[in-house]
């Protein structure tokens, strides 16, 4: 709330300028909070304060928040997000700035400005203004395209298919991408089966799209060739620059100022039995304190990556350009290089090791009665795998886990049972959804697709991290220091009211208005449990439910039940770690590496960035998995395979292999001579003559008809008649008999999930 004729706080002074940043300058912010003679003076001081703590920074007549863009800016359209909408970056941006901020491009034909701008598309160069944009879920501002600067040739990825007749084919690898024809001078260095990156030249008014060889990635017979087309076609940097390898290896270990010697601590490491780098140790103990009988004592260290990663350096620089790093079945393309992330910052048995550690203290009933953190040097006494540790519990102990069973192991399991009642009383949400894993030929081919076991192993390790998630919130909260929160929003009304709908069909009741918590939907899931529902209850819900990002601003993580939530234990991977470990070191006076006001004044940037880049993530590791299966299956088309139904849409179905891993689709026009309508609210599609239909979650047989591996798009037949589900709702919509609403023989775009 402004009042006016007063200076108003610091925080709504930064709070203007980001959201008003054509209206930032001294002589319009004292005009908007109507500041005249000695209030605008009093204005000036402490906008210039701002300005020397790093907080503000002049642009030309303007203030602007350090990092921020300018009203009007240059960008560089580069790509699109998972809705299809276009992305732009700055065209012009400071290497020494970190990672350029991403841009939406506002094309709702609901914005009348908007309606009016030039029609740009991936490639251009464009003049826009800037607004910031107030959703958490997506980048940090938004922009109107002003004016076309330059209509930019187009760059496309795809991998070459030489023709016999000369010149060569470009085979798009993404499943909404045209194949393009290449004459044999535009060719280059370029061979038959090379992943290339081509200019888009102008399409012939008949026949394909012409384009021209920019540059050759490699070979797609080569190993590791899957994951490459994903990180070239989401633009995930995988090359560190020689400064952030150079600055990597003269990295020397960490000093003993301001950290507690823990050697003694028997910390252990318990990670996958694949794992290069170990960023988290554990132990456990009674609690000796009269005051708390029963209760157990819980340490969680964390590898100190903070000490070795500052603030503005081109380790931080490139750190940040990435947001995390992206796991692949056949590679890892780290944040941080190897000399820190697998050696320095990892927490090898029986080496020296700084570590940010938090001492938590829980009563018999698993509630955290208090904790504190400390800047340490600590020595893992061991490393275990989970199922190396597991198997040690149950009864099953080898030469290493056997004589550290009753001093370390046993402890914390008994500490993990303790925790676990308060975790149960939380009620967090409790999805059943398995995991699957695809293990790798020596050739980097699919050798099997695996759910790994579930085992008490993990779900100790992951109380345990989120304790000390939890823990990392509230010692910054109490301090007053600005942080990034992990949160989960509830469910949209929306999406809450499809949910009830399909509920409602298979007689499952859910309560209407109101707040929804974890333990409501918990509830769902219980009734459906051990049904024939079981597994499309839990998708649906899972469909319903917000996605969880980083933010400044705290609204609390719904899917853990938990109000003050931050990520501190994997700072090696993720950078959201690395500005909390930052947060901690700074405002509890552990030393150096700690959080800087030009820092601080960037988080709101900052968090959007590493929300966008971690959906990257997602989805190159989803693209890379969908291409590896539809490689496993290419020789197996005219196969009959057991799925189920995964996803209903107007244009037909997509049915899931649950051996694979993999879905694909089934186009409406191949389900028969019937008239399908969806029925959105059972999920359904039923014909109209015969009542016969396939819902969501439904087992059926299907026949591969098409697999085409670069894009990792798979074709179906349904082999299995449908199911009698009666006459559709008056809900449904009319979705086509034979070729239907689409033109027979092309496929819709695949739905996100």
């Amino acid at each position: 709330m402004i009042v006016q004729g007063v200076v108003p706080p610091r925080e709504i002074l930064l709070e203007f300028i980001a959201d008003n940043p054509e209206r930032a300058s001294k002589r319009e912010i004292a005009k908007a909070f109507g500041l005249k003679g000695d209030t605008r003076v009093e204005l000036k001081d402490v906008l210039r304060d701002l300005e020397d703590e790093g907080l503000l920074q002049k642009n030309r007549k303007s203030l602007v928040r350090p990092g921020a863009l300018p009203p009007m800016t240059v960008l560089d359209i580069t790509t699109r997000d998972k809705d299809g909408d276009l992305i732009g970056r700055p065209a012009e941006w400071p290497e020494d700035m970190g990672a350029a901020p991403a841009v939406l491009i506002r094309q709702s034909s609901g914005d009348r400005a908007a309606s009016k701008a030039p029609a740009v598309g991936l490639g251009d160069r464009v003049l826009a203004k800037i607004f910031p944009n107030k959703d958490r879920a997506g980048p940090a501002y938004t922009a109107r395209v002003v004016k076309l600067i330059d209509k930019h040739r187009n760059a496309a990825l795809g991998v070459i298919r030489m023709m016999p007749e000369g010149g060569a084919r470009l085979m798009p690898i993404d499943r909404r991408g045209e194949e393009m024809q290449i004459a044999s001078d535009d060719l280059g260095a370029a061979k038959d089966g090379d992943l290339i990156e081509a200019d888009v030249l102008r399409g012939n008014r008949f026949g394909l799209t012409r384009a021209k060889v920019l540059t050759v990635v490699g070979s797609v017979a080569t190993e590791k060739a899957i994951s490459m087309i994903a990180i070239y076609s989401h633009g995930i940097p995988h090359i560190f620059p020689q400064t952030v390898l150079d600055e990597a290896n003269a990295a020397t270990p960490a000093s003993m100022v301001k950290r507690e010697d823990w050697r003694h601590v028997p910390l252990v490491t318990i990670d996958p039995a694949d794992a290069k780098d170990h960023d988290d140790a554990v132990y456990a103990e009674l609690d000796p304190s009269p005051d708390n009988e029963g209760g157990v004592i819980v340490t969680v260290a964390i590898a100190d990556v903070s000490y070795y990663v500052r603030t503005g350096s081109p380790l931080d620089r490139e750190a940040l350009k990435r947001g995390n790093s992206v796991y692949f079945p056949d590679r890892v393309v780290p944040m941080l290089p190897e000399r820190i992330s697998n050696d320095l910052c990892s927490l090898r048995e029986g080496e020296d090791r700084p570590a940010l550690a938090v001492r938590m203290v829980f009563s018999h009933e698993g509630r955290k009665v208090g904790h504190t953190f400390h800047r340490i040097l600590m020595k893992s006494a061991a490393k275990f795998s989970y199922q190396q540790a597991q198997a040690a519990i149950d009864g099953r102990p080898d030469d290493k886990s056997g004589p550290l069973l009753e001093p370390i192991l046993k402890p914390l399991w008994h500490a993990y049972a303790v925790m676990k009642r308060g975790r149960d009383r939380r009620q967090p949400l409790e999805l059943d959804m398995p995991e699957r894993k695809i293990k790798l030929k020596p050739d980097g081919t699919v050798d099997t697709v695996i759910i790994p076991e579930r085992l008490d192993a993990h779900k100790l390790i992951e109380e345990m991290m989120i304790q000390a998630n939890v823990a990392a919130a509230e010692t910054l909260e109490l301090k007053r220091q600005p942080l990034v929160y992990r949160i989960h929003d509830a469910p949209s009304l929306s999406k809450q009211e499809v949910l009830r709908e399909f509920l409602a069909t298979l007689g499952i009741p859910m309560a209407k208005g109101g707040q929804m918590r974890s333990n409501s939907f918990n509830g769902i899931l219980a009734k459906a449990f051990d049904t024939p529902h079981q597994t499309m209850v839990n998708e649906m819900v899972l469909r319903s439910q917000s996605q969880a990002v980083y933010s400044p601003d705290n609204i609390g993580h719904f899917g853990l039940n938990l109000m003050k939530y931050a990520h501190f234990t994997s700072p090696i991977r993720r950078y959201a770690d690395l500005i909390v470990h930052r947060a901690l070191v700074g405002s509890l006076g552990l030393g150096e590496g700690g959080i800087k006001p030009e820092e601080e004044a960037q988080l709101e940037d900052i968090a959007a960035e590493i929300s966008t880049f971690e959906r990257r993530a997602m989805a190159a590791e989803r693209d890379t998995i969908n291409r590896l299966i539809a490689h496993h299956l290419a020789e197996r088309v005219g196969q009959q395979f057991e799925g189920r139904v995964s996803g209903v849409t107007k244009a037909g179905l997509f049915v899931a292999l649950p051996t694979y891993g993999a879905d694909g689709f089934v186009p409406i026009s191949t389900l028969g001579t019937d008239y399908f309508h969806y029925d959105e609210s059972r999920q359904a599609l039923i014909g109209e003559r015969t009542s016969l239909g396939f819902q969501l979650g439904d087992t059926v047989d299907v026949k591969l008809v098409e697999a085409i591996p670069l894009a990792g798009a798979l074709r179906f037949e349904i082999v299995s008649e449908g199911r009698k589900l009666g006459i559709a709702t008056r809900s449904f919509h009319k979705s086509g008999r034979g070729g239907g609403a689409r033109k027979p023989g092309t496929r819709p775009p695949r739905r996100g999930r």
